[in-house]
């Protein structure tokens, strides 16, 4: 099933995960000890069923099939673990640490997508 969806749709789930993961890791400031599977579906279920344009490309009888939603959870659990393996960039990075000894922080980042986070906190931080 879901290998019959056309490479824009599938490229456009792809994208609603991973912006949506990254979002809602924003939301518990990437803390894993409040991540919640559960939670992290229900904002993506919410976004996909209110503001994808994908999701209304899928043909209903597709939506139903269990294969379907088997595939979409083999897809999101791909997506997050490429999301989580994706290093920062050495720039990214420099420009944490340099804003870190100035700002005297210690935020930890282990992803590209917790460093923008971080990066993002540590801007909105005015120094002393």
């Amino acid at each position: 099933m879901y290998k019959s969806l056309s490479p824009s749709v599938k490229s456009s789930i792809t994208k609603s995960i991973s912006k949506n993961f990254e979002k809602y890791m924003a939301q518990i400031e990437w803390k894993e000890e409040r991540f919640q599977l559960t939670d992290f579906m229900d904002t993506w279920k919410a976004y996909i069923e209110n503001e994808s344009k994908w999701y209304k490309q899928v043909p209903q009888e597709v939506k139903a099939a269990p294969e379907f939603h088997e595939s979409i959870a083999e897809k999101i659990n791909q997506t997050i673990d490429r999301v989580l393996k994706e290093p920062p960039s050495e720039e990214q990075v420099a420009r944490i640490e340099i804003r870190q000894e100035t700002l005297h922080t210690s935020f930890d980042y282990a992803c590209r997508a917790e460093a923008d986070f971080v990066e993002r906190k540590l801007n909105s931080i005015k120094s002393n």
